[in-house]
């Protein structure tokens, strides 16, 4: 079978994570579910979340450090593009979905661990926590849509011709108003433009997690330059609302073009929050 063009953008960005990445294709009854697996087979787990068209790749710039003290398993979501694949039960709603993360995490074999979601993957990671808190023991959020806040009227507007006839011209440019000044990786600029354009993709949603019932350690990164959202308004309603929880925004960053542009500062606040000698300050 000949590749298509998203194909071999993703194995040219595959290429960029670190050697012995593993590629793990987990039974879950929604379908196989495409993980990369990098770092000490004995380190404390780490499941990392992408946002919408982003695929699991996207943490490529973050492995290399996060993996030096972790195991980290980053996911292609269910129901949109990438390896991961749609067979057996149908993916309906919120309750599926998280379903589908309870067979994930079992077949795995990972009782409980650290998860980390940028945008929608964060949106799915709070919610994850709130129905399995026991699994989830840090929770980081990456400028996530739908948990404190929706999104801009504006940047919806900007999306729409995307959403409702994608091509690749169309999510490049959105992609470049949103990231502008940002420039976010070249490969994966092309496989997210690409990723918009793959047909049947699903993704479910749900309501917005009510965050102040989080019980565990959360740390919310926030991009300043963020289009999807006001990043100061996001950050003073996480502060107030989250129990134990830690918000930083990262300067110069914009919601598209995190985790991977300037990943220095992002990985190292995300490895001190998530080192067990942590100590959670006064928010």
């Amino acid at each position: 079978m000949s590749l298509t063009a998203f194909d071999r953008s993703y194995d040219e960005l595959r290429a960029r994570w670190p050697e012995f990445t593993e590629e793990l294709d987990v039974a879950t009854p929604y379908g196989p579910t495409r993980v990369l697996a990098y770092g000490p087979a004995d380190g404390s787990p780490l499941v990392l979340l992408p946002g919408g068209s982003a695929t699991g790749l996207v943490w490529f710039a973050n492995a290399p450090a996060l993996g030096t003290r972790h195991r980290l398993y980053a996911v292609d979501l269910m129901g949109d593009a990438g390896r991961t694949s749609r067979q057996g039960t149908h993916l309906k709603n919120a309750n599926d979905l998280m379903a589908w993360l309870d067979a994930l995490l079992d077949g795995l074999g990972i009782p409980r661990a650290a998860v980390c979601g940028h945008s929608y993957g964060a949106w799915i990671a709070a919610t994850y926590a709130l129905h399995a808190p026991r699994r989830v023991e840090r929770l980081a959020l990456v400028d996530p849509t739908q948990v404190f806040a929706g999104f801009r009227p504006g940047y919806l507007m900007r999306a729409l011709p995307t959403l409702i006839r994608p091509t690749e011209a169309r999510a490049r440019s959105f992609l470049a108003w949103e990231t502008a000044d940002a420039h976010p990786d070249e490969t994966w600029q092309r496989l997210y433009a690409l990723a918009c354009t793959v047909p049947g993709r699903t993704f479910v949603t749900g309501r917005r997690p009510p965050a102040a019932e989080l019980s565990m350690p959360v740390l919310v990164l926030l991009a300043e330059r963020s289009r999807a959202h006001d990043a100061g308004k996001i950050a003073e309603r996480a502060r107030r609302v989250l129990r134990e929880g830690e918000v930083t925004v990262l300067p110069g960053a914009t919601h598209h073009s995190l985790p991977l542009t300037a990943p220095e500062l992002l990985n190292a606040r995300l490895l001190d929050f998530l080192d067990a000698r942590h100590r959670m300050p006064g928010r």
